[in-house]
């Protein structure tokens, strides 16, 4: 199957993914009230990232990554729950 992205540029993929695309588009569309096309749920894939995603992204001293857990610790107890 061949996905045409735009007048420059096609794109070869499976028609397993040809079809996921196209759900993704419609549920979209469903959640968003607008139409959206394949290109737009391409974004959105590339778009929605996980915290998961920037494990080991970030390089710190055994020492940094020991300050900053304090620094959360020292947040978290600070951090009231307020009620209604």
């Amino acid at each position: 199957m061949v996905l045409v992205v735009n007048m420059h540029v096609s794109i070869k993929i499976s028609k397993e993914n040809y079809e996921r695309l196209c759900f993704l588009s419609g549920k979209l569309r469903e959640e968003l009230h607008k139409p959206i096309s394949i290109n737009d749920a391409i974004s959105f894939l590339y778009k929605r990232r996980k915290l998961s995603d920037l494990a080991g992204g970030w390089k710190m001293s055994d020492r940094e990554t020991k300050s900053f857990i304090e620094d959360v610790r020292k947040g978290w107890r600070g951090w009231k729950i307020k009620s209604a």
